[in-house]
């Protein structure tokens, strides 16, 4: 069952830390299987609140590839990236 992982980004503290993730992410998220369905900017809040100045939502083919990317070597370095250049939120979640 597909998964999907949520990010919202709150607040990007180091955009030329974040450019750089952007440019690196695509080819560790295809080894796990997974890609980015939806990326902007730009959202409309239909119902309660919501903060952030991005979100992204990536597909997983499932958790357990959530899990293997997030801990993985090859992610590692680029997480610890993400991390120092932006404050936000991750959830995951299965599909249906």
């Amino acid at each position: 069952m597909a998964a999907y992982a949520i990010l919202n980004l709150l607040e990007i503290t180091d955009r030329a830390g974040w450019e750089e993730y952007r440019s690196n992410i695509q080819p560790v998220l295809a080894a796990f299987g997974a890609r980015v369905i939806a990326a902007d900017p730009r959202y409309k809040v239909m119902e309660g609140e919501w903060n952030g100045v991005s979100n992204i939502i990536i597909e997983f083919p499932d958790l357990d590839a959530v899990e293997r990317l997030y801990n993985s070597d090859e992610y590692k370095p680029l997480l610890d990236m993400r991390l120092a250049a932006t404050r936000g939120n991750l959830v995951v979640l299965n599909g249906v």
